[in-house]
């Protein structure tokens, strides 16, 4: 945020008298507060409420045109909601950076804006700008911007300009037209991931009336826009057409259910592997590369994109794309590669399946960083009946259950496979509860982690509640218990 206010060269005036002022002491954040501010002679007024509110501000916004007046204004409304300790909160200076789009999705050229009954100019060395900061320090407050000769779709939030929950009254078609348009990476990003999780939660609701789930084509367009546009960093293309997490979803809901979920998510990457087949086996034969192994940014860049649309197109379990992601295991030149290879085949039970697990094990069972990553790969399937296999690992001659890391790996692992983890038998949290109880005579600390993954049991179904707690009532009738996983267990059953 100061960067964002100061710009670079401010931000590196400051950066000069925090060294100056401070090298070798003890310092506070007041006192790089007071550098960024002394430095540049900036008003940052109630800025230091970062530091002593507790909470995410939830900020409003709502816009309004108007065509006689070429103006279009955004009016903004904060709000930080109580915590313990701190019931009443103050307005935070948020700042917001800001861009318009015409109707051919172009930065509109930005000169003046009114705030407060003032007209603040925006221009940079005489010239218009595409990207405004705005202040917002009130619980309310509107800002009017002039000489804007069409409806525009605003860009906001810009390169995530402040941590907090925005809300606005932007609708499907502007996220779309954003997803299509927008200059600004991140907000282009961030309206692939607010219409992917609308869409989710509206599949849900399909799938819990047990209608038929049918994928807007406009998302399907959105993503193919996306991975088609070669002006774009290969990296930000990853990150665009990765679907939001199940417990992302999950979280968005009243009552989670995560066999839903599950299933929409499933649906909808099946489904955009399927429409989109050709551009993905595109993407990954013009990603793929023979050569040694670089660590840069362009190698990176490519390697994810790579990697993200082999995962899609092996979700299909097709002969021919299972052939294409085995012949990418056995080509690989590299960690990144073949393992990420061994992942996209990983995700439909067969022989082949079984076979290249085997294999991998075999050529790094001497490099337990390794083996971690392939205990997890396999922890974290949403195979049918997994925990079979999670249970068998136990027994693998590589697992230590007196091995902090191999927990976290298997055990922890397995607890984030929302659909095994919370199988509706409760098989998931009688398997950990278990795990549990033996982890406490070996690693009290440990097992308090692990006994973390219980704690958020109100937020399911009933049956699933009664589960939960039903395993929390059982560790704490243990003999014995340690201090760390009573602790954990008690306030998670108290809720």
């Amino acid at each position: 945020m100061y960067k964002t206010l100061l710009g670079s060269s401010g931000f590196r005036k400051g950066m000069d008298l925090y060294f100056k002022r401070h090298d070798g002491q003890a310092v506070t954040c007041e006192d790089f507060f007071a550098a960024m501010r002394d430095a540049n002679d900036a008003d940052f007024s109630n800025f230091l409420l970062w530091y002593s509110q507790a909470g995410t501000p939830h900020v409003k916004v709502t816009s309004s045109y108007n065509p006689d007046s070429c103006s279009y204004s955004l009016k903004f409304s904060q709000e930080v909601p109580p915590t313990p300790g701190q019931s009443v909160k103050e307005p935070m200076f948020i700042p917001v950076a800001v861009g318009l789009l015409d109707s051919k999705g172009k930065d509109m050229p930005l000169t003046s804006v009114h705030h407060n009954e003032l007209l603040q100019s925006v221009v940079s060395n005489g010239q218009p700008v595409s990207t405004t900061i705005l202040r917002v320090t009130k619980k309310e407050e509107e800002f009017v911007f002039s000489g804007i000769t069409e409806r525009p779709v605003p860009s906001l939030l810009r390169g995530y300009s402040s941590p907090v929950r925005l809300d606005s009254d932007l609708t499907d078609s502007d996220l779309y037209f954003l997803l299509a348009h927008d200059s600004d990476e991140f907000n282009r990003w961030e309206a692939g991931q607010i219409l992917a999780r609308k869409l989710m939660l509206s599949l849900v609701a399909d799938f819990q009336q047990s209608k038929a789930l049918v994928l807007n084509p406009k998302f399907v367009q959105g993503v193919r826009s996306i991975l088609c546009d070669s002006s774009l960093d290969k990296d930000f293309i990853a990150l665009a057409v990765t679907l939001p997490g199940e417990g992302e979803v999950m979280d968005l809901m009243e009552v989670a259910d995560p066999d839903a979920v599950h299933a929409v998510r499933t649906f909808i990457r099946k489904q955009l592997a399927l429409q989109l087949k050709q551009e993905f086996i595109s993407t990954v034969k013009n990603n793929t590369s023979s050569e040694p192994y670089v660590f840069d940014h362009h190698n990176m860049a490519r390697r994810a994109l790579k990697n993200i649309a082999l995962a899609y197109i092996a979700s299909l379990d097709e002969p021919e794309l299972n052939q294409l992601a085995l012949n990418e295991y056995h080509s690989a030149t590299n960690m990144t590669e073949q393992f990420a290879a061994l992942a996209a085949i990983a995700q439909n039970p067969s022989q082949v399946r079984d076979d290249v697990l085997a294999d991998f094990y075999k050529k790094w069972k001497h490099d337990f960083l390794v083996v971690n990553k392939w205990f997890a790969l396999q922890a974290m399937s949403d195979i049918p009946g997994n925990i079979a296999n999670v249970q068998n690992l136990l027994n693998h001659p590589s697992f230590d259950l007196c091995n902090p890391n191999k927990v976290y790996a298997l055990i922890g692992g397995f607890c984030g496979s929302r659909v095994n983890f919370n199988a509706k038998d409760g098989s998931g949290y009688k398997f950990l509860g278990d795990v549990v109880l033996q982890l406490d005579r070996i690693n009290p600390q440990v097992a308090s982690r692990m006994v973390s993954h219980l704690s958020r049991w109100k937020r399911y179904d009933e049956g699933r509640q009664a589960l939960l707690k039903a395993q929390l009532e059982k560790i704490l009738s243990a003999n014995g218990l340690s201090e760390n996983v009573y602790e954990i267990a008690s306030k998670s059953l108290a809720g």
